[in-house]
């Protein structure tokens, strides 16, 4: 088993480069976009306070709250301004601040189009929450689906209701699986967000949201660990020291592979841990290894377990 390479493709576990390189031959690139979106849970559809832990310019370089220029850019300048210097790249225009579908269809149209108009970007990658779509608006990203490469990537966090109500995500995990249902069999590639360590989540509770999400049958999935940034109700009571932290990445890393243990091996990785793009803003963990050497002691530590992402496939927990 030290000597297991999953078939077809290279690696310890299913990276997205990896995935491009297969479906198009190269790297691929994807290009934050802040399109002006707001959020349901923000403003005053369903709550006014957002997710507990959420502050967009934490997390997305190109928000119009982290830089005043790009709240009134096009998505055609952002694009230009987000293009690497290798004059031949192909990129997804990655609609990621806020819920990207949340908004009229011929709004929605206007903006997809305008990114698609980009020689060099060859699809999109939109960010929105499970109850904020629609047949309608899958519809539409079906037509686009067969003209260009298309991922939706829907935030889930966690498959336990009681961590959802606890993090006021505003929905339930049953929005979360109609959401997948309803976008099956259109060609639109699925990814799920999910956060490691959130307050009152044991590992076991962890490992259940990965079974539950091997069994919708999802193609991608970004890890996230859980931070404490400023602006959020989550820092308030991160003061009150109710809940703790992965402090270091070492106490992270074996908790994200027994996760990657349990994983479908066709599930795509699109990110092993959460990144912030401000420093000022996070209150915690400070962790001082980069992307890349994460990923590396992710290889590591698989290695010198002897396993791989869904070896143990079979040992999921299931779900209470």
């Amino acid at each position: 088993m030290n000597n297991f390479i999953q078939p077809n493709r290279p690696g310890w576990y299913y990276r997205l480069n990896s995935f491009f390189r297969h479906k198009f031959g190269e790297p691929v690139y994807k290009i934050p976009l802040d399109a002006g979106f707001s959020c349901p849970n923000r403003d005053g559809t369903i709550d006014n306070s957002g997710c507990s832990y959420c502050y967009v310019p934490s997390f997305a370089p190109f928000s119009k709250n982290n830089n005043a220029a790009s709240g009134t850019a096009s998505i055609s300048d952002q694009i230009k301004r987000g293009k690497k210097k290798k004059a031949e790249a192909k990129y997804l225009a990655y609609f990621q601040s806020y819920t990207n579908t949340y908004a009229p269809l011929k709004q929605l149209q206007v903006l997809y189009d305008e990114a698609l108009n980009e020689p060099a970007v060859i699809g999109l990658s939109i960010a929105t929450r499970p109850d904020c779509v629609t047949e309608e608006i899958l519809n539409l990203l079906e037509i686009y689906a067969c003209r260009c490469h298309l991922w939706i990537e829907y935030g889930l966090q966690s498959a336990h209701d009681r961590t959802l109500k606890q993090i006021n995500r505003g929905h339930k995990v049953s929005s979360f699986e109609k959401a997948i249902k309803i976008t099956h069999g259109r060609g639109i590639f699925i990814c799920a967000h999910i956060i490691l360590g959130l307050p009152g989540e044991t590992p076991d509770m962890m490992l259940e949201t990965i079974n539950f999400l091997n069994n919708l049958g999802i193609d991608g999935i970004k890890f996230h660990h859980l931070q404490v940034i400023k602006h959020t109700p989550l820092a308030e009571q991160y003061k009150l020291g109710n809940f703790p932290v992965y402090n270091k990445e070492e106490d992270y890393i074996p908790v994200l592979c027994d996760c990657l243990e349990r994983l479908a091996p066709h599930i795509v990785i699109h990110r092993l841990a959460s990144q912030t793009v401000s420093k000022e803003l996070l209150i915690a963990p400070h962790w001082t290894k980069s992307g890349g050497q994460i990923a590396s002691e992710v290889e590591n530590e698989l290695k010198k377990r002897g396993t791989y992402q869904g070896a143990y496939l079979d040992k999921n927990i299931s779900l209470k």
